[in-house]
């Protein structure tokens, strides 16, 4: 099943844990420990620590989770209905390629029966691990990195936080349908990969971009099956990383926003975040980081995929070269546009509605198709 591989938390964090005010959200946590598994169902919120970091470039620290952990739990829950479980860790397997069968077929186990996983990593190659576990599934999926960097690999280099995404891109079976990256620097991605990523039809949100409006980021985070954060993508400032100092990224509050954005999406099914270059002084912002997406997922509307069309505004648009339909949900007032029914020669089974904004509306107005949409279109067909 996969599970096995899990261990349980520390007898230190856990007595921490029993001392916490009977209101914090440590006290309303099932964790694993020496003495119990915690029993799950479909629907909860499934925590797990990987203590891996072999895929960093640099010289690794030491993963200390618990820092994290002491802060998460000694927070206070809103009005939260969705159940947490704390399922502990993966040790560093003998080899790198160990852990990644571990996480695999934790992640793989958790996804089938419709469990939110939630991991903290170790280095951001963990990605690629999640990824494999949507195996089972026989599903196209969507990824979100959150990253000032595309982490493209170099010819056979081996996989790492670095060039895990050319991993993803290369190896079968290819399931991966759409990449999206939230906030890459320029400087730091030579602009042949600015350019692969054009000519993949893969999306690519400048940090500036989403700094000026992380709304721009609610869409592609509601499209996502597995977003996974760099920690790296927050500057020094807010993040309290003085040993690699970062000048410039999202400031704390954005990273949040974009974690709660990542909540609310009915599709995310697994959520990671990694790189932590010194937990003890970044555990703040992890916690909070963590607590906001957990804020989203409790505020989970069932839309679509989930929810009947029977409940959205539908909206023709006609142009010169062809018809566009569009959805406003009547619930939300989000919006989606339709990617047209399959072909012959197509990835994707069923026709299906891809999540937009009114500004996507509005560009269809104006007779310009949606730029969402043509990638999604091109994508379908390559």
């Amino acid at each position: 099943m996969g599970l096995e591989f899990l261990q349980p938390v520390e007898n230190t964090l856990y007595e921490y844990i029993t001392a916490l005010p009977e209101q914090a959200l440590g006290r309303k946590t099932v964790f694993h420990t020496e003495d119990n598994f915690p029993e799950f169902e479909a629907g909860s919120i499934a925590i797990i620590g990987v203590f891996e970091n072999r895929g960093l470039d640099e010289e690794r620290p030491h993963v200390h989770l618990n820092y994290i952990r002491k802060e998460f739990y000694s927070l206070y829950p809103g009005n939260w209905h969705v159940p947490v479980v704390d399922l502990g860790n993966i040790k560093e397997g003998a080899s790198l390629q160990d852990t990644y069968y571990a996480v695999k077929s934790i992640a793989a186990a958790l996804i089938k029966q419709r469990v939110l996983l939630v991991v903290l990593g170790g280095s951001q190659d963990l990605t690629y691990a999640i990824y494999r576990g949507y195996d089972v599934l026989e599903q196209m999926v969507n990824v979100v990195s959150v990253d000032s960097r595309f982490d493209f690999g170099k010819g056979n280099d081996e996989i790492s936080a670095s060039s895990y995404l050319t991993s993803m891109i290369m190896d079968e079976p290819h399931n991966m349908f759409s990449y999206t990256n939230l906030g890459y620097q320029t400087y730091y991605n030579p602009q042949e990969e600015i350019d692969l990523i054009e000519k993949l039809y893969f999306d690519a949100y400048r940090l500036g971009e989403v700094c000026n409006d992380t709304t721009l980021a609610e869409p592609v985070m509601r499209d996502a099956d597995l977003v996974s954060i760099d920690l790296g993508v927050v500057k020094s400032g807010d993040s309290g990383n003085i040993v690699k100092f970062i000048p410039n990224g999202f400031d704390g509050k954005e990273i949040c926003i974009l974690a709660r954005y990542a909540g609310i999406s009915d599709k995310v099914t697994s959520f990671g975040v990694f790189n932590h270059s010194d937990t003890r002084q970044e555990a703040g912002l992890v916690a909070q980081i963590l607590w906001y997406f957990i804020e989203g997922v409790n505020y989970r509307s069932n839309e679509y995929p989930f929810g009947s069309r029977e409940h959205y505004i539908k909206y023709i648009v006609t142009g010169e070269e062809e018809e566009l339909i569009f959805y406003k949900s009547d619930k939300t007032e989000r919006w989606w546009m339709e990617l047209q029914a399959p072909g012959v020669n197509t990835k994707l089974k069923k026709a299906a509605l891809l999540p937009c904004s009114y500004k996507d509306y509005l560009s269809a107005c104006n007779d310009e198709v949606p730029e969402r949409l043509w990638k999604a279109q091109r994508k379908n067909i390559i």
